[in-house]
């Protein structure tokens, strides 16, 4: 499965505790990533400097579904499940 393009899902829902350059302290759930641009592609994709976790993201069915909305979804749903750990 390829990235649907104009999602931007795994850049906006998830926290991410790494930190990624502009965001030294990382992001929180629901924020949407610094380095990504208006039209949701990653400025640092293929660059040395993007933090481990989304260098380990691969889209899948389970993860992005159909439409952007089963990806945000997903996310919530993982975040919430995580948020203790």
């Amino acid at each position: 499965m390829n990235c649907r393009i104009g999602c931007g899902a795994c850049c906006i829902a998830p926290s991410i505790s790494s930190p990624i350059p502009g965001m030294p302290q990382g992001k929180p759930a629901g924020v949407r990533c610094i380095q990504l641009t208006e039209d949701n592609k990653c400025k640092l994709f293929g660059d040395d400097r993007r933090p481990r976790v989304c260098k380990s993201l691969t889209p899948s069915l389970e993860m992005c579904g159909t439409d952007k909305n089963h990806a945000f979804g997903y996310w919530k749903t993982l975040e919430s499940l995580t948020r203790n750990y």
